[in-house]
């Protein structure tokens, strides 16, 4: 049973393309239904870890792929069909490859960094999920997406624009610090 909540992070992967095609196929009805489906899944896989310690390392890097894939993905998928503006698909999609390019950079450096979700990015990712469910509900049924979209998308981009900068920062202190010397050259 400890793998419950990596089966659970694995079937949010695999809603992605599923929610991304039921997007292009206007099939906004089932396209909420499935996004919700994965909202609550991941609430239950982080439950089910901590609430009976079935923490894996598999889970560890798992679980925020999932997420992050089925946000990124739907917020282009948004993006391109134009329901909501492009400028904000650029901030969400910068911040997640400023987080991706800087972890990778701090292996390539030898001098990896631990990513640790911040409290202001779980308010970011609270915002964006909340503001999808919201665009993909309106839509679903059939409601007017102007009104929503523009007083829903800034403070979406300034939460998101926030949580990058906060991650950058720590970043750079992290970075020069100087590297443990317990490891081997």
């Amino acid at each position: 049973m400890h793998n419950l909540p990596n089966l659970i992070s694995l079937m949010r992967l695999l809603l992605v393309p599923l929610t991304v095609w039921l997007i292009l196929s206007n099939a906004y009805v089932l396209a909420f239904a499935t996004f919700l489906v994965a909202g609550i899944s991941d609430g239950v896989d982080g439950f089910l870890a901590r609430r009976f310690d079935w923490r894996t390392r598999l889970g560890a890097y798992l679980d925020p792929l999932a997420d992050k894939a089925l946000l990124v993905s739907v917020f282009v998928t948004l993006g391109l069909l134009k329901m909501i503006p492009v400028w904000l698909v650029f901030i969400v999609v910068s911040r997640d490859a400023l987080i991706v390019g800087a972890v990778v950079l701090s292996r390539l450096m030898d001098h990896p960094v631990k990513v640790r979700p911040l409290a202001l990015s779980k308010v970011n990712t609270v915002a964006q999920i909340t503001f999808l469910v919201a665009v993909l509900g309106f839509s679903a049924a059939g409601k007017a997406l102007a009104p929503l979209v523009d007083y829903g998308s800034i403070p979406v981009a300034l939460l998101t624009a926030m949580s990058g900068a906060a991650y950058l920062t720590a970043w750079l202190r992290h970075m020069a610090e100087e590297p443990h010397e317990d490891r081997e050259p």
